[in-house]
């Protein structure tokens, strides 16, 4: 199999903390937070830095804020006034601690580490492309199976939550749209084609949306996790390539990943969830964690300050009748412990090893208050190696892959194939793509029940879920000898599966 290098793009998850909304004093509101740019100037003798300034959401308040923010040197470069959120670059290196102090400022501080000029790379792992050679073999056991499209008998995923079944009672409706908030998505690929929705997708990258054409497609063909994601939730059955688990529901692309680094940051996140707000998207599918940090500790202002920036636009989302969607992590982390050592931030610079409280240091926007938190399984049904959990901050599991566990299929590949740009196919696996096999689940329960809300919609995938029960035997995901990983709770809800493995056959009956 041919190979590609893969950017870090496998989200992290802690428990939802439902105090969260109301320690810090926010409220999402009905009306548009669409943004209002201003002339950006940036300053030629010192590095500038993005910040989140959250406000009090009042028009006097923000006005008085924002000739503040001028006056210690920062420019306003996109303001969400109906969520108090405001994008601010600046070159001053005291204008953090300036603004905090100023009245009406919420909290306010620095999206990353670095000047804006940085740049680099984090790989992790590789995506497999499927050769001709195999795609033939595996249309050939497809035909023989019976299996309406080419590539579907590698799809063990979809079998393994009854997507098959489902797609012949409703694939899903037309009025329906999931946007995946990722790397960018090849709207020209012939599985994406019918179902994508331009009207309904942009580029985050900055904090404003760019809704030109072609602005929410990925920067290169490296850049095919937003793609993959795709594929997983809506490539059409129309007899080329693989199946989603959702092939009639309409599928956007909103574009946050940085073009230098590849790296997810705030304001972009922020653009991301109130456009597709403001846009009519039911289901978001959020397969990432916001850089440039793992977990944002609630003592740290600039980490505080994201953690509210990005709450104050999914609460928003929330509030206009869109479902957030988030995967769980890939680290093995177990997310009700008392300690967990953070090695891998911040990401943007080099990391410092750091112990944190996973009940006090939060991941964005996965642990965030109502969002869907996805673990993954594999081909067996049991947790996957990699996979994040925990008792109370997993909802529901669904198939994300797994090496180890190796299916009964042509190319015997344990992980989720699904579209990638360029008219390709390939194989990845993480808890990215358990997220986006529960956002298909939600957008066939939408389908099926149109004036469902968001709460309403996670209560639901929560019921059709089969209840799975932690495994029996001491759980070693690679099968080197060593316990991995430790599953506490019941059959209905424990700490690797939540409420169970989401079920789409249920959610269409």
């Amino acid at each position: 199999m041919a190979h590609l290098p893969s950017r870090r793009r496998l989200a992290l998850a802690v428990p939802v903390v439902l105090s969260l909304t109301a320690s810090l004093g926010f409220l999402p509101t009905a009306a548009s937070a669409a943004p209002a740019t201003t002339s950006a100037t940036r300053a030629t003798d010192a590095p500038t830095l993005a910040y989140v300034v959250n406000t009090r959401v009042d028009h006097r308040t923000i006005g008085s804020v924002k000739k503040a923010i001028a006056s210690v040197g920062g420019t306003v470069v996109a303001s969400y006034e109906r969520i108090g959120v405001l994008v601010v670059h600046s070159a001053n290196p005291d204008f953090g601690p300036r603004i905090r102090a100023v009245r009406g400022v919420q909290s306010a501080g620095a999206t990353r580490t670095t000047p804006l000029t940085a740049a680099g790379t984090t790989d992790e792992g590789a995506v497999q492309v499927l050769s001709k050679a195999e795609a033939a073999k595996v249309a050939k056991a497809s035909g023989s199976a019976g299996q309406s499209e080419p590539l579907e008998a590698d799809q063990w995923d979809l079998r393994a939550i009854g997507a098959d079944k489902a797609a012949t009672i409703n694939p899903g409706s037309k009025r329906v749209t999931v946007a995946v908030i990722d790397t960018g998505v090849d709207d020209t690929h012939p599985d994406l084609t019918a179902n994508f929705s331009a009207s309904q997708s942009a580029n985050c990258v900055g904090g404003v949306a760019d809704t030109s054409a072609g602005a929410w497609r990925p920067y290169t063909a490296e850049d095919y996790h937003g793609t993959h994601v795709a594929g997983e939730i809506a490539a059409a059955r129309n007899g080329v390539g693989v199946a989603g688990v959702a092939p009639g529901v309409k599928v956007a692309s909103i574009k946050v990943s940085d073009p230098k680094d590849g790296l997810f940051y705030p304001e972009n996140v922020v653009c991301a969830f109130v456009f597709a707000a403001d846009h009519g998207v039911e289901v978001t599918n959020n397969s990432y964690y916001v850089d440039p940090w793992l977990y944002n500790c609630m003592d740290d202002p600039d980490q505080k300050a994201i953690v509210d920036a990005v709450n104050r636009a999914q609460l928003y989302a929330q509030k206009k009748g869109t479902l957030n969607v988030a995967s769980a992590g890939n680290s093995n982390h177990d997310l009700d412990s008392d300690a967990i050592v953070d090695e891998s931030s911040p990401d943007d610079a080099t990391p410092v090893p750091r112990t944190i409280d996973p009940h006090e240091c939060f991941d964005v926007p996965t642990q965030l208050p109502g969002v869907v938190t996805v673990s993954a399984t594999g081909v067996k049904g049991t947790k996957s190696y990699y996979s994040t959990y925990g008792l109370g901050a997993i909802d529901v599991a669904a198939p994300g892959g797994d090496k180890y566990q190796i299916p009964d299929t042509p190319s015997a590949n344990g992980r989720i194939l699904s579209t990638l740009p360029n008219n390709t196919y390939g194989y990845l696996q993480g808890t990215s793509m358990a997220s986006p096999h529960v956002a298909g689940v939600a957008a066939l329960l939408k389908s099926t029940h149109p004036y469902a809300s968001p709460a309403q919609l996670q209560a639901l995938l929560k019921l059709q879920a089969d209840s799975t029960a932690c495994p029996a035997e001491p759980y070693d995901g690679d099968g080197n000898g060593v316990v991995d990983a430790t599953c506490v709770g019941g059959k209905r809800y424990n700490a690797f599966f939540g409420h169970g493995v989401v079920n789409a056959l249920r959610a269409v009956k």
